[in-house]
């Protein structure tokens, strides 16, 4: 299949851009079915936003409350427990973490 240099419109900004016989190649390899909408700049730009925090947070993790296994303190953890498996607070997970390393080791 030959391809031809196109010229589009950019969504973003209006300006037309050529989307080349070589990127339109590319694109076929890659198994893209879209042709690109946005022209080289206004693309990078908005690589370079998404890459500097812009975009929408994370909303913050659903804590649950449990009871540690170990020690009977309350704590709570950024999953759901399940009731086959002990649950533990950070410092009794990371005692827990070291004692099983050290026997490893």
């Amino acid at each position: 299949m030959s391809f031809v240099d196109k010229t589009l419109k950019c969504v973003e900004c209006g300006n037309d851009f050529v989307f080349s016989a070589g990127e339109q190649e590319f694109y076929q390899q890659k198994g893209l079915q879209n042709q690109p909408r946005r022209c080289p700049s206004c693309r990078a730009n908005r690589r370079a936003a998404a890459g500097s925090g812009t975009r929408t947070e994370r909303a913050p993790r659903e804590m649950h409350t449990v009871i540690c296994a170990d020690c009977g303190t309350e704590t709570q953890v950024p999953f759901l427990p399940r009731h086959d498996r002990p649950v533990y607070c950070s410092s009794c997970f990371e005692r827990r973490g070291l004692a099983r390393s050290r026997a490893e080791a």
